[in-house]
């Protein structure tokens, strides 16, 4: 019995390797294989930064002058954001920076010899409930080391859709 229960064992784990084993696939049959390429990024933000903090390191001159510093605290960033990110050849990224309205490239980009560039965008058509779009509060502006505040900021319904960012060696 032992004998004929290493054997089912032995057949069912040669079965199994067998079965996930690699084959070749030729030209023919490739062409017919099709696929997408890029990135897809969607997120529900609930950023809490504690705070931000500028600091003016001159010197402060006989006049009191130079230094200084400003924080922003309690910063809150939320809503929905969604991105993709694809890899544009050099011919992709001109047309597409064209049609953002980039009139010279040459500026910032060799197009002449340039190479890929990796782009991030928030396509213009996502969908977003409302009320869903980013937002961002700053509850206190101080200057120094004041507890006092100049008060308080907030920027609503942020809409990035539509926005494009390009991104490439040089």
């Amino acid at each position: 019995m032992q004998i004929i229960k290493s054997a089912v064992a032995a057949a069912l784990a040669t079965l199994a390797l067998s079965a996930s084993a690699m084959t070749p696939i030729q030209d023919a049959e490739l062409s017919t294989v099709s696929g997408q390429d890029g990135v897809s990024i969607a997120a529900n933000l609930n950023i809490k930064i504690d705070s931000f903090v500028y600091t003016d390191t001159d010197v402060v001159d006989a006049n009191g002058l130079g230094g200084g510093s400003v924080s922003f605290n309690g910063i809150k960033i939320n809503g929905l954001i969604a991105a993709s990110i694809d890899i544009l050849s050099r011919n992709s990224f001109l047309q597409a920076a064209g049609a953002a309205g980039v009139t010279n490239p040459g500026t910032f980009y060799n197009a002449a010899s340039g190479g890929d560039v990796v782009q991030i965008a928030i396509p213009a058509d996502v969908q977003v409930a409302a009320g869903k779009l980013l937002n961002m509060s700053v509850d206190a502006i101080k200057m120094g080391n004041s507890t006092a505040s100049y008060g308080s900021m907030a920027m609503n319904q942020i809409d990035l859709r539509g926005t494009q960012v390009w991104i490439w060696a040089h």
